[in-house]
């Protein structure tokens, strides 16, 4: 009897001490970042682009297969642009997935965004598809992933702990509304025990003020996936104000995204202590980039570019870390 009580306590430590683990994987301005829940389940949160002879596709089960995982259980495409859907078709003949979910229909029409719907709808086929909707969470045992914001909609009521009165927001002003695709980005936050992170997609400003202003209805969290690869039409000084989060990764390319007021903004965050980029981002020179060392693809040809990734590894205390794959460096952050 007790062999079989200590087997059963440390089978649970075992557990407890699994990690939640995530991958930013290079995608050259594009997005694609795997989820590994602590069940060994796994998100993936969009495919990054088609074509460049299975870049993307390449660099995702490449992704995967370091992580020990053979199927991506659920495919969060956060909205119908190249850089996020294009590499769908390519992803799936090199990789089982189970479940697609998005935000409903794509909004934009003409030749190229039917093209990329049409290839999108014909690969997910008889497979198991959502229509995401905000307050929607996906159901990943070991995690939370809650949907907050999806086709132009978002919360109404704040999360748990969330609700406090954002005074950021009476000195933000709001910017023209966009027609695309990018307003209608499924954001979401994860949570793995004490742990959150939040990845909003391309949602534009607008749309985040939704979620944060005249009340905060997310709450902080501990990292923050740079919205619409940190340019400088999402992020505001209210989200930021809001969410203040500990790190920020940025799914930036070496001419896409990383702008410079975006960057300084996140610098500002009282409780902000550092920035990891895929690409150091030219627009923004040495002054508006962080170290080289936090950078995992720091040149500035594209044609020696590498596809270095960016790992976290998050514990449901709250701690976590972040590892550059160029140069190996890793940092840890404590618990709340």
């Amino acid at each position: 009897m007790r062999v079989f009580l200590l087997g059963l306590l440390l089978a649970a430590v075992s557990l407890a001490a699994k990690s939640m683990d995530v991958y930013f994987i290079d995608t050259e301005g594009g997005k694609a970042t795997l989820i590994v829940s602590p069940s060994g389940q796994t998100l993936l949160i969009d495919t990054g682009y088609g074509g460049n002879h299975l870049r993307d596709a390449n660099r995702i089960v490449a992704a995967a297969k370091l992580a020990g995982v053979k199927q991506i259980d659920y495919l969060l495409i956060t909205h119908f642009h190249e850089d996020h859907a294009g590499g769908v078709p390519q992803l799936a003949a090199r990789l089982p997935i189970k479940h697609f979910i998005d935000h409903g229909p794509n909004t934009e029409s003409g030749p190229a965004p039917d093209a990329l719907y049409r290839s999108y709808k014909d690969t997910w086929g008889a497979s198991e598809h959502t229509v995401a909707a905000p307050g929607y969470k996906i159901p990943i045992k070991g995690i939370d992933v809650e949907v907050l914001a999806a086709n132009g909609e978002a919360i109404k009521s704040p999360l748990k702990g969330a609700g406090a009165a954002n005074p950021v927001c009476a000195s933000t002003d709001k910017k023209a509304d966009v027609t695309t695709e990018n307003p209608r980005s499924v954001g979401s936050v994860i949570t793995f025990g004490k742990f959150r992170m939040l990845d909003l997609g391309d949602l534009t400003w607008n749309k985040e003020l939704a979620l944060i202003c005249p009340n905060n209805l997310i709450g902080t969290v501990d990292v923050y996936a740079t919205s619409h690869h940190g340019n400088d039409d999402s992020g505001s000084p209210a989200l930021i104000s809001a969410i203040q989060p500990k790190v920020a990764i940025m799914n930036n390319g070496m001419t896409k995204g990383g702008a410079a007021s975006a960057w300084r903004t996140l610098r500002g965050s009282p409780r902000f202590v550092d920035f990891w980029q895929l690409h150091f981002a030219v627009a923004g020179g040495k002054a508006n980039n962080v170290d080289d060392q936090f950078i995992a693809n720091p040149g500035t040809d594209d044609s020696k570019d590498q596809g270095n990734w960016i790992k976290l590894s998050a514990q449901s205390d709250g701690s976590f870390t972040v590892t550059n794959s160029r140069n190996n460096l890793s940092k840890s952050y404590k618990e709340r």
